[in-house]
């Protein structure tokens, strides 16, 4: 019976469940308010007829001295009895008229004995039989005579009774209303929690795997005070959270898929050029000998720029997962001697596109890995290359500041579509769809170059317009081989 009515309890609602508790609680100082009234009426009441006894029993004393007994006017219901306890025990003086003395005068007789033994005024309550619940008085009206009296308590038990219907009247539909109108008024103050409720089950139902999905919904309204402001703002904080997580997710699964898919088909084309320079070395072998070196050039040609393919995807997933592995050898190399045989390798391997800038002294000396750095370098001279026409002018220095070194490679061709500034850096990502992979190449080198830089410190930044465009890698000094204070940067073009 407890276990279902705790059951019961709990599957009610917060503002049923506070309502209930705060009629109990409201019961509870009813019922402490209504006794302690009760028990002071009660003895306001009863000191009431001991005074009313004692006064009594002071106009009755001069009767009972002139006539021996009590004679002349009586209350309604009252009875008066007189002992004589000169000899120690109590005897019972003849009454005036009978209904003086109850029938049973055994509690008038013990109290009278009392009061002889002591000598003071004794109260006491009693259930006379036949009578009903009767205050005795006892006092001595003389030396040897002692006056019992006693008066009916019905008046005061019918009042207090009463008061007691009276109380349990007002106080319960006191208790009702409370209940009543205390649930309307809470459920009222915790609607705002209820409409956080339905916010979160519409959360809870809205389709959160489409690779779009966004969290529509969002707690509204003012009501509640602050407190509960300030659980709505939290709330809201959090879907805000929620959602721009989902989003950074949709993105991210957005940008594997497009990877994988790219990753896909940039392995397919070096394999299927493969297959087919393998099918002709196969059938210059057996038909056209002269053949067979320049299709086996291409194999092994293939085959490397898979392989160059594949070592920059390695590359990038090492880089991804540099908190495991670090794939950098790290080590004290002079920035600017660096870029100069890259500089040199450049002219050499393009010489259709001029290398400008004039050679300068002073060294820069920076904890890194030198041949990553390079790659860097290369990358970036590669794609200016590559994305711009023969005959183009590029340029490489070197820039120390108070806390950098900075590499910056530019070029004067066409520049980059300020749409497309903001992915250049993103895997197989090419400006010109159009071109071929053989000049184009794989889109791998600025990914590359930047994932490199990241993991040296540094950053990689763009600053393009038509006519001008400007690779700038940001790379930190190292402290204790930064080069002396200067009034302003240091320039190295190579």
């Amino acid at each position: 019976m407890i276990a279902r009515l705790r059951r019961s309890y709990r599957g009610m609602r917060l503002g049923t469940r506070l309502a209930l508790g705060l009629g109990a609680l409201a019961l509870v100082v009813f019922a402490v308010v209504g006794t302690a009234l009760t028990t002071y009426m009660r003895d306001y009441l009863s000191a009431q007829l001991n005074d009313q006894l004692k006064l009594a029993q002071i106009a009755q004393s001069k009767s009972i001295e002139d006539h021996g007994t009590l004679q002349g006017k009586k209350y309604y219901r009252w009875y008066y009895a007189v002992y004589d306890v000169s000899d120690g025990t109590p005897e019972l003086r003849e009454p005036e008229t009978p209904g003086d003395v109850p029938r049973d005068v055994d509690d008038f007789t013990a109290l009278a004995r009392a009061q002889a033994a002591t000598h003071e005024e004794l109260l006491r309550t009693e259930h006379l039989r036949g009578e009903g619940t009767y205050r005795l008085r006892a006092c001595e009206v003389e030396p040897g005579v002692v006056l019992v009296s006693a008066a009916p308590m019905d008046d005061i038990e019918d009042t207090v009774e009463r008061l007691i219907t009276i109380q349990v009247v007002a106080f319960g539909l006191a208790l009702l209303a409370l209940v009543v109108f205390g649930r309307r008024m809470l459920r009222r103050g915790l609607k705002p929690l209820s409409d956080m409720a339905s916010t979160a089950h519409g959360i809870a139902s809205h389709d959160l795997t489409e690779s779009a999905a966004r969290l529509p919904l969002r707690a509204d309204g003012r009501d509640g005070g602050p407190e509960v402001d300030e659980l709505r703002t939290a709330f809201n904080t959090m879907l805000e959270h929620i959602d721009d997580s989902l989003a950074v997710r949709a993105e991210a699964e957005q940008r594997l898929r497009r990877f994988v898919a790219d990753a896909s088909h940039e392995l397919r084309t070096p394999l299927m050029s493969v297959r087919g320079y393998a099918d002709l070395f196969q059938y210059a072998a057996a038909n056209a000998p002269d053949e067979r070196d320049r299709h086996l050039a291409r194999l092994r040609a293939e085959a490397a720029r898979m392989g160059v393919l594949l070592d920059d995807l390695l590359l990038l997933a090492r880089l991804d997962a540099a908190e495991v592995e670090a794939p950098l050898r790290l080590r004290d190399a002079d920035l600017v001697e660096l870029v100069r045989q890259a500089a040199d390798a450049f002219r050499a391997g393009r010489p259709d596109h001029p290398l400008t800038g004039p050679a300068g002294p002073g060294p820069v000396w920076l904890r890194m890995d030198p041949l990553r750095i390079r790659q860097v370098v290369d990358n970036l001279l590669t794609n200016a290359a590559v994305h711009t026409p023969a005959g183009t002018e590029v340029s490489v220095e070197v820039c120390v500041a108070s806390d950098a070194a900075e590499i910056r490679v530019g070029d004067t061709g066409p520049g980059i579509p300020p749409d497309d500034r903001a992915r250049v850096f993103d895997r197989f990502y090419r400006v010109d769809k159009a071109r071929s992979r053989d000049r184009g190449g794989s889109g791998l080198g600025l990914a590359v170059a930047q994932s490199l830089v990241r993991a040296h410190g540094g950053r990689i930044e763009l600053n393009g317009e038509p006519g001008a465009t400007v690779f700038t890698v940001r790379l930190p000094l190292n402290a204790g081989h930064g080069l002396p204070a200067a009034p302003g940067p240091e320039t190295t073009a190579v």
